[in-house]
């Protein structure tokens, strides 16, 4: 039964929702009103509930997370239809898929290399990533020439910034394309923050022959009883311009 209080706009656009995924959830959450994470995993076989909530979230659906009692008293997560004027438009049909031709126009762009920590892989090894997050502007006017809206990105990176996003409160509540434009994970050379937090950030790899060097500063720094992020922040404060 289709809860009577949502508005045909917003019932339409979940009718729209193709993907089996979120497609699914979304037919459950109006046949019952919610999901829990204990249907997901045992009625549709989705190991991780989080991951099946956010491809309805991807598709610009509100939903909200809560918690509801088992009747073993045990409480459990559960998922509903958030507010529906929070419905964001540009997000139907869920993330999309790039084409080879994209990929190789942003690896001639900026070479085969990720963005974020600069290293050279092999191209198969990069994925493409949005600069501002999906979650954010999702795909709103995609053009395939605008390859500075994205980046090759390796995995530890992709890693690594999902969870500094998915932590960050613009990605979470308020969803300012200008606070993502000026984070560190979509502009690593440009930046005033990362994940609003008043912070810098420099990942540095040793190659080849470099190792020695890093070996030495790893001896140096286990000497001082240091961790190595200290050891060469302290090195690098006495190599600084004094102002």
């Amino acid at each position: 039964m289709t809860d009577p209080k949502l508005p045909p706009q917003f019932l339409e656009r979940l009718k729209a929702v193709t993907d089996k995924r979120p497609k699914t959830v979304i037919k459950h959450i109006l046949k019952h009103g919610h999901i829990t994470t204990e249907e997901l995993r045992q009625k549709y076989g989705y190991d991780h509930p989080p991951r099946a909530a956010k491809d309805v979230r991807d598709q610009g659906i509100p939903l909200e997370t809560f918690y509801v009692k088992r009747e073993d008293g045990r409480r459990i997560g559960a998922y509903r239809f958030g507010d529906p004027s929070a419905i964001r438009r540009g997000f139907l049909g869920g993330r999309r898929v790039f084409s080879k031709a994209f990929k190789t126009a942003l690896a001639q762009q900026n070479g085969v290399r990720c963005g974020i920590c600069f290293q050279e892989y092999e191209e198969r090894y990069l994925q493409i990533d949005h600069r501002v997050p999906y979650a954010v502007a999702g795909d709103v006017a995609f053009d395939e020439a605008d390859t500075s809206s994205f980046m090759l990105v390796c995995a530890s990176c992709n890693r690594a910034k999902s969870w500094s996003c998915e932590h960050c409160r613009n990605s979470t509540e308020l969803k300012s394309v200008e606070i993502c434009q000026t984070c560190y994970w979509a502009s690593p050379q440009s930046y005033s923050h990362i994940a609003m937090q008043d912070a810098r950030r420099l990942d540095l790899v040793w190659l080849g022959d470099e190792t020695k060097t890093y070996d030495v500063l790893k001896q140096a720094a286990e000497t001082s009883s240091q961790s190595m992020p200290d050891y060469v922040k302290k090195v690098l404060r006495r190599l600084a311009p004094k102002k």
